[in-house]
């Protein structure tokens, strides 16, 4: 069985742009759709409601651009309403949470910890995490104001950047971790300064954990399971969708993945009660 319609990804922002560059990679034959709700972003002070119901939005749009199966490539979406989708919608879905197990099974000091958005940390399904994989291991929480919004606007380096990354990476230091999780999809994108503070702050090494790549292996699990395998050869193209801006779009992925979006397009959400 084959299926060449395109895979669905949908952030908050441009987070989920770590989800894509994955899925393309490991996929290259695949179509890809991509929305960016940047009218909306961040998700990350928003009630588990709203998000429920942008996300919901959002893959009633996905499904009329005939999406094949759909990524919630946003850990605070995935957290607020992957269940909810499930159970509202037939489609296939794959999403992210914090890869507090892969940290805790890695561990040597049995100290990790986890940069995320506040949304993602009052979920339950975080502490069912912890409980399940980690219960043996202190998990160090840090919210990081302001780096989604960095990332949005693509300030990955500079001295703006590299202050708000020292302002939240030090204090999990100083709890002498060894092992941290990147629990938002924008956060990859400041790995470099991430490590870069941790180099020039501690001459112990602290591994850093992106589950991009182990996302998009589940995508083609899902894939593989339910038939929906692209039969081309050739490679696969993105559409990009925004509620936001079209040209701020382009300006921010270009500055992020080095690359001009072909086709891009503005979208007005229609909210269904």
């Amino acid at each position: 069985m084959a299926d060449n319609r395109p895979v669905g990804v949908f952030d908050s922002g441009v987070g989920g742009l770590t989800i894509l560059r994955e899925i393309e990679a490991q996929f290259p034959s695949e179509d890809l759709l991509y929305f960016a709700d940047t009218a909306h972003c961040p998700y990350g002070a928003k009630l588990a409601e709203e998000i429920r119901q942008l996300s919901r939005s959002i893959v009633e749009f996905l499904l009329a651009n005939d999406a094949k199966l759909i990524v919630v490539a946003c850990n605070t979406a995935s957290v607020a309403s992957l269940a909810y989708l499930r159970a509202n919608f037939s489609v296939p879905f794959v999403g992210i949470v914090p890869a507090v197990k892969p940290a805790a099974q890695t561990t040597q000091s049995k100290r990790i910890g986890v940069l995320a958005t506040n949304a993602t940390f009052q979920a339950a399904i975080f502490d069912d995490l912890i409980e399940k994989f980690a219960s043996d291991t202190a998990v160090v929480r840090q919210i990081c104001p302001g780096w989604v919004e960095l990332v949005e606007q693509g300030k990955i380096d500079g001295a703006e950047a590299e202050g708000l990354v020292a302002r939240y990476v030090a204090p999990l230091l100083q709890d002498q971790i060894d092992t941290i999780v990147l629990g938002c999809t924008h956060y990859p994108f400041l790995r470099p300064l991430i490590e870069s503070f941790i180099q020039k702050t501690t001459r112990a090494g602290i591994n850093v954990v992106d589950p991009a790549p182990a996302v998009a292996r589940q995508v083609g699990r899902v894939m593989a399971a339910n038939g929906l395998d692209s039969s081309r050869s050739a490679s696969g193209s993105v559409r990009y969708f925004t509620t936001g801006d079209v040209e701020a779009l382009r300006q921010t992925v270009r500055k992020l993945l080095g690359r001009e979006m072909l086709h891009v397009e503005h979208v007005d959400l229609v909210f269904v009660e």
